[in-house]
């Protein structure tokens, strides 16, 4: 089991989960400074889908055939439990996630 690609495919599915959020009105109003054009609120649920596609294929490579899927589930549900959480009590932390994330897997990839 690579951890390298466990740790990409879980960020993917919270950067995808954050996205479908981040899609809605409400969401958004929570997540985002209100100067920012709504317009970009209409690319949240494609990029969503496109990011929760990208970490399914992250779990192909920790997980042989089907059991890629039911990881897939898995981190998904922990992905979106976790942003359950966040969002209500630190909306900030919630939104940055994601990039903290990826510069962590970035400079443990180059260790």
């Amino acid at each position: 089991m690579s951890g390298s690609a466990l740790f990409a495919s879980l960020l993917l599915a919270y950067a995808g989960m954050l996205c479908l959020c981040l899609g809605k009105e409400r969401h958004w109003k929570q997540l985002v400074s209100p100067r920012v054009p709504a317009r970009l609120r209409r690319l949240g649920a494609p990029l969503g889908s496109l990011l929760l596609g990208l970490a399914a294929y992250a779990a192909g490579y920790v997980w042989p055939g089907g059991m890629a899927l039911v990881g897939w589930f898995g981190l998904i549900s922990l992905a979106g439990f976790a942003l359950l959480l966040l969002i209500p009590h630190a909306p900030r932390l919630a939104a940055g996630l994601p990039m903290a994330g990826g510069l962590l897997w970035m400079v443990a990839a180059l260790v």
